[in-house]
Formats: C-alpha cells, structure tokens, sequence
C-alpha cells in the first residue's frame, strides 16, 4: 500500500489477511458486548461463513486503511436469493463520527454491481441505532416498519423468530 500520510486507501484483501485482524477482533467484541449469547455469540457469528464466501467472483472483501492501518471495513458475499448481502461493516471505534461507514458501504454497492449484482440485501440488529440509521440515510429501503421499533431486551428478542429480532433492508442496484 502506497499513500500518502492520512490518507484513505480502499483495500480488498482476503478475510484472512493480516491487515484484517484488527476488524475482526473489535467485530467480536462489539457483537459479545451487544448481543452476548443471543445470535450464537460472536465466534459462532463470525465463523458462520467460510472465508472464500467473500472473495470474487460472489464476494469482496474490503478494508479503509489509513497510514497502513485498517480503520473501516466491510463486505459482501451471495444471498441465497441471488442478491449481494452486506456483512461484517466495521469501522474502529476511534475512527467514528468520520463517515467512514457510509464510505465502505458505497465501495460494497459499487463493487457489487461490478460484479453483476441487481439488489443487495443485510441485517443489521436492534441494539445497532447506528447501522440501522446509517442505512435508511444511505437509501436502503427498509423491510420492516420503521415506525415500530424492534424490542431490545434479551429476554422479548429470544422469544422472537430469528427474522423478527432484526432490522433487514435491501437496495437496487440498477
């Protein structure tokens, strides 16, 4: 990587890169320090796909770097529906309030429709204000009623059907 001091270097690299330790490790914390035990936790959660699910030709995998160092990340794999879905969006959390987010999740849906992609899909959970505001900024189209907000409670979102404890949103690509 070559840039100058400061500057943002979009970056794709393989899930198992180095350079990607750091996304992960605060994407395990934030998920236990969120949810805890309530989606699996956040080993199960980050091990649910093999890395190759993010790489071309149905995946990428993409970091913000700035002086050789990741500080936002994110990317996206096939959907069983055929649609490019959104996953593991991180940004590192001394690098917040920058726009960061918004700027991964413009690389994503650029580089998925490079890739042939007509819609993307993601989830995001209801203890995530943020992601879920990001994305209604962003123009996803939410799947849900954003006027009725998701029960944050670890005890009501158990009782809940998986696809009930979470905020679920899609764009068109084309």
């Amino acid at each position: 990587m070559t840039a100058a001091p400061g500057e943002l270097q979009v970056v794709r690299v393989h899930p198992d890169d180095p350079l990607a330790a750091p996304l992960f490790a605060d994407l395990a914390v934030e998920y236990d320090t969120r949810y805890g035990d309530l989606f699996g936790g956040a080993s199960e959660e980050l091990t649910r796909y093999p890395a190759e699910a993010f790489l071309p030709p149905d995946g990428e995998f993409v970091l913000l770097a700035e002086d050789g160092v990741a500080v936002a990340g994110g990317a996206f794999m096939r959907h069983p529906s055929g649609s490019a879905e959104v996953k593991r969006m991180w940004t590192a959390a001394s690098h917040r309030r920058r726009g960061l987010a918004r700027r991964v999740l413009a690389e994503l849906e650029r580089r998925a429709a490079v890739a042939g992609y007509r819609r993307m899909y993601l989830t995001t959970g209801p203890r995530q204000p943020e992601a879920r505001d990001l994305y209604l900024a962003a123009g996803w189209r939410p799947l849900f009623d954003p006027a009725v907000p998701r029960p944050t409670d670890t005890e009501t979102l158990r009782a809940l059907p998986v696809d009930q404890r979470l905020y679920a949103f899609e764009k068109d690509l084309t």
